[in-house]
């Protein structure tokens, strides 16, 4: 926040109304604030958040990177509470991840709405480039990509009067062109409109119309502890635009925010609500250890004061908070946990939370009665190729999991178990092993890049035991049962090790379930019974 000055005035009771004055000023934040949340919004990798409205109804959509299907989709009426409604990519015809890793795949998605149409624009950046897709129903499939000519990431539609322009961010600065929005083709050549504030890998374009002037949000500091939210206008669309005096709008790279158990703000887009108020949706991460995080790239939401012909303004004085005070358009439900409790069943299938590792072989993934079925095959958690996994995200802290599991029909040295998965350089397993005497063996082993540890090796007496995951700020404990009521501790391994400033990449932990065979000459099976995720105050 930029510093007030208060000029003496010469009569005494102008100096009392101009105090008066000033602390209104600073408190238009809270005066009305009336409704409670907390952030996250959607706790867990859930990063590079956009938005749009359609009338009461917002939809919101988030990057994938290696993980199908890809871009998921969620729905609010509230803004706080947001319900998973599906995928945008649910086809390998729509996304294909062959050999994504998880600095690769899927970037930051768009989404817009236009004369019933609902429009989303991404990138994959590792085996195509820019697309969008489209639908009329976000509820159900959307259509195959429209492949579009103009390069960079984070691309963003804005459509005005019967026209559909693209901005994103080739060569290092923003640039804008005209497009055919079914037919991808660019109607007008590629103009660089800003350059953002010097900050580097200006990026995650938007472009809003507001009071005349078209208003360009942007993302500045790259998608770590120094991310930030610019902003620009003008009043043609295509430039030039100037920058806010008070950029950065977002952002706790700096004394205010230094201490925030928030970091890495940024990536934003904005939308207004009926009532008239305008709200922001961004990327942030919580770190835990030493300053790194697990949970990945979570999703935010902050108030926007944004008067008439003015910049707007974010939570009062560019910062959020975990805890907020905000007068919200619709009286808010209480906020789910996002706890997972399931006893799998072909009676009941999978909810939206869960994912694969690039382009699943549906074949080795089946619903049983009573368990979902996994068939390994050689591709291990360590292998580029498509190994039988399945998982959803850690999105608190301090969470405890719990999956029963068999592994049958296996050859020896095959493996089953759970995987807190960050990529495949980095993963600690607690996991089943079968044996040349067909019995078998729990195993608690660590991958950290070229560093593999095994860490306990216990023959086990039954052949249905239950495996436990237990994370904290600090560590990862690891336990089983046989009988799924005493628990006993094998393992505890550091959380750092995992984090995204340690294994790089740009994802967040998944808790996945996996099969695999030693040597490929079979295919061994597992069935995992139930999976328990809950968050722990």
């Amino acid at each position: 926040m930029r510093r007030s000055i208060v000029k003496p005035c010469p009569v005494n009771g102008g100096i009392v109304s101009v105090i008066i004055l000033f602390a209104l000023a600073l408190s238009w934040g809270s005066a009305n604030a009336t409704d409670h949340y907390r952030n996250p919004v959607i706790p867990g990798f859930y990063p590079d958040p956009s938005i749009c409205r359609v009338d009461s109804d917002y939809y919101l959509v988030n990057s994938t990177f290696d993980y199908f299907p890809g871009v998921p989709l969620w729905h609010s009426r509230d803004l706080v509470n947001w319900e998973q409604i599906g995928h945008c990519l649910s086809r390998k015809s729509q996304v294909d991840l062959k050999g994504t890793l998880s600095w690769g795949g899927i970037y930051a998605p768009t989404i817009r709405y236009n004369d019933g149409m609902f429009y989303m624009i991404t990138t994959n950046t590792t085996n195509g480039g820019n697309f969008l897709v489209y639908t009329d129903n976000p509820r159900g499939e959307w259509s195959d990509p429209v492949w579009l000519e103009q390069g960079g990431i984070d691309p963003s539609l804005y459509f005005e009067d019967g026209h559909c322009y693209m901005v994103s961010n080739p060569d290092g600065g923003i640039w804008l062109c005209e497009i055919n929005p079914k037919t991808g083709k660019t109607l007008t050549p590629s103009r660089r409109i800003w350059n953002g504030t010097g900050g580097r890998y200006p990026e995650g374009p938007h472009i809003y119309k507001k009071d005349n002037y078209y208003y360009l949000l942007i993302s500045e500091g790259g998608t770590e502890h120094a991310h930030m939210i610019t902003i620009a206008r003008s009043p043609n669309i295509d430039g030039p635009y100037i920058g806010n005096p008070a950029n950065p709008i977002l952002t706790h790279c700096n004394q205010l925010g230094e201490n925030s158990p928030i970091q890495g703000t940024g990536h934003a887009d904005l939308v207004d609500a009926p009532d008239g108020s305008w709200w922001m949706v961004c990327l942030a991460f919580r770190p835990q250890t030493a300053m790194n995080h697990l949970t990945g790239r979570e999703t935010y939401l902050a108030p926007v004061r944004w008067d008439t012909n003015a910049w707007p303004v974010v939570n009062g004085n560019g910062t959020i908070a975990l805890d907020m005070t905000a007068d919200l358009p619709v009286k808010p439900a209480p906020q789910k946990d996002f706890t997972t409790d399931v006893h799998f069943s072909s009676k009941q299938p999978l909810g939206y939370e869960w994912v694969y590792l690039r382009n699943p072989l549906m074949e080795n993934y089946q619903l049983t009665s009573n368990a979902l079925r996994l068939t390994g095959t050689s591709a291990t958690l360590n292998s580029k190729d498509l190994p039988t996994f399945i998982g959803r995200r850690q999105q608190h802290i301090n969470f405890e999991t719990t999956t029963q599991l068999k592994l049958s029909e296996g050859n020896t040295g095959d493996m089953a178990g759970l995987s807190v998965f960050m990529d495949l350089f980095a993963h600690y397993d607690i996991a089943l092993r079968r044996e040349t005497d067909g019995k078998n063996t729990l195993v608690v082993e660590y991958w950290l890049s070229s560093i593999h540890h095994v860490a306990k090796e216990i023959p086990l007496k039954g052949s249905k035991p239950y495996l436990r995951v237990t994370g904290s700020r600090d560590h990862y404990r690891f336990s089983y049962s046989e009988d799924g009521k005493t628990f006993t501790e094998v393992g505890v391994a550091d959380t750092r090790y995992l984090s995204s400033e340690t294994a790089g990449g740009f994802t967040g932990i998944i808790l996945a379930l996996f099969c695999q065979s030693a040597t490929g000459a079979a295919k061994p099976q597992a069935d995992f019974y139930s999976f328990n995720y809950h968050p722990v105050n």
